[in-house]
């Protein structure tokens, strides 16, 4: 079964929150820290790269490039920002998680 249109999935939801928690320095280094420091999950790089190309494929992402290095060898750097459709498809994905949470209490450890 498909997802309906705006609602993302776990990992989309965690790369874009990484994102925004990363601000103007968000590229896939500093989202990849910020997911393993905020969830004590360790993450693919190259799943944490391909989800950035495709939540800009979305329309979820804007990227730029940023002025080469010499820390980076002369390499420029591609930074994200998040855009209104993510913060809306993330508010709805939230709602949705919380609707299904309504009148449960689980049991036990986590």
């Amino acid at each position: 079964m498909r997802k309906p249109p705006g609602l993302l999935g776990e990992f989309e939801q965690m790369v874009l929150l990484a994102a925004l928690q990363c601000g103007d320095n968000a590229y896939g280094v500093t989202v990849e820290d910020e997911l393993i420091a905020r969830t004590g999950r360790k993450v693919a790089t190259g799943a944490v790269y391909v989800t950035l190309d495709r939540l800009e494929r979305k329309g979820l992402l804007k990227s730029r490039m940023t002025a080469p290095t010499a820390e980076r060898g002369g390499r420029a750097k591609r930074c994200y920002s998040v855009t209104k459709a993510a913060v809306t498809a993330l508010l709805h994905s939230r709602q949705a998680l919380g609707r299904l949470w309504e009148g449960l209490e689980l049991q036990g450890e986590p």
